[in-house]
C-alpha cells in the first residue's frame, strides 16, 4: 500500500463576485504518483495548484504528513518548500534566479537545527543547480540575470532546476513546466524528474503535473485528474472525455 503524502479535503475557490472556480476537490496523493492535471484553458487548473500550495484563499483542508500547512515546521513558508509551486511564466519573479535560490536557502536555514546548516549550503544549491541547467543547454552565466530578461524556455529551465536542486520538495506542483520548450529538451526534463521520483535517496515522492499535451501526459502520468464545470474527476485515460462522471478522487494505495 502506497503511503499517502497529501490530502485535499472539500478545496473551493470562488471570484471576489462569489462565482465558483470549482467546488469540493477531494484528492490523496499518493508517494510515486504523478498526476496529470487536465482541463480546458480557464478551468481552474493553475488556482488549483496555488490553492494547495497554500497561494490561493480557498476553503477546506489541506493535510501533509497529517499536518495543516499552519502546523508544519516552519509554518506555512516551511510548508511551500516542501509542496513546492512551479509557476509556468518564471518572469513574474523578482531579481534574478540565483537571488531566488540564495533567499530560500536563507529560509530553509532558519528552519533547520544547527547540525544541518552549513556555511556553503547556497553555494552548493547553486552549483547543483547550475549543473543540471548545464545539462538542459543553460549557460551558467544566465542564473545572474533578471528573470524577466530570460526566454520562456530558458526561465523554465531555470526554475525548474532550481527546485529540483534545493531537494526539500516532497510534492512537486508544475504549471505547464515544458510548454515553451522543443521536444528533445522537453523529454530530458520529463526523464530527470521521474528519476528523482523513483529515487529512494530523493525528497520528491510526488507530483502534479498540469499539461495540455496528451503525448507528455501518456508519457508521465500515473493518474489522470480532469477539472470541467468546477468538479474535480478522476479517469482511467490520459485523455478523458468532457462528459466524464465526476467522483470523489482517491489514491489508489488507500
Amino acid at each position: 500500500m502506497s503511503k499517502v503524502v497529501l490530502e485535499l479535503m472539500k478545496i473551493s475557490c470562488s471570484l471576489e463576485k462569489g462565482v465558483d472556480i470549482f467546488t469540493d476537490v477531494n484528492l490523496s496523493v499518493n508517494e510515486g504518483d504523478v498526476l496529470v492535471l487536465q482541463g480546458r484553458s480557464g478551468s481552474g487548473k493553475s488556482t488549483l495548484l496555488k490553492c494547495i500550495a497554500n497561494l490561493a484563499a480557498h476553503s477546506g483542508d489541506i493535510v501533509f504528513h497529517g499536518k495543516t500547512p499552519q502546523e508544519c515546521r516552519g509554518r506555512v513558508p516551511g510548508y511551500r518548500t516542501r509542496v513546492m509551486y512551479v509557476p509556468q511564466r518564471p518572469s513574474l519573479l523578482p531579481d534574478t534566479p540565483s537571488d531566488f535560490l540564495s533567499a530560500v536557502s536563507r529560509l530553509q536555514s532558519r528552519q533547520a537545527s544547527a547540525q544541518e546548516k552549513g556555511e556553503n549550503r547556497t553555494e552548493h544549491i547553486l552549483k547543483r543547480a547550475v549543473s543540471v541547467g548545464r545539462a538542459w543547454g543553460i549557460p551558467p552565466e544566465l542564473w545572474t540575470r533578471d528573470w524577466m530578461k530570460l526566454s520562456g524556455g530558458e526561465g523554465q529551465r531555470i526554475l525548474i532546476a532550481a527546485a529540483l536542486s534545493l531537494n526539500t520538495a516532497e510534492v512537486l506542483l508544475l504549471d505547464e513546466p515544458t510548454s515553451a520548450l522543443d521536444a528533445e529538451t522537453s523529454l530530458q526534463v520529463e526523464d530527470f524528474i521521474l528519476d528523482k521520483i523513483q529515487s529512494a535517496e530523493e525528497s520528491l515522492k510526488a507530483v502534479i503535473w498540469i499539461t495540455h499535451s496528451a503525448e507528455q501526459s501518456k508519457r508521465v502520468g500515473t493518474r489522470f485528474l480532469n477539472l470541467s464545470a468546477g468538479s474535480c474527476f478522476e479517469t482511467d485515460d490520459y485523455n478523458p472525455p468532457l462528459s466524464a462522471f465526476p467522483t470523489t478522487v482517491k489514491g489508489k494505495g488507500m
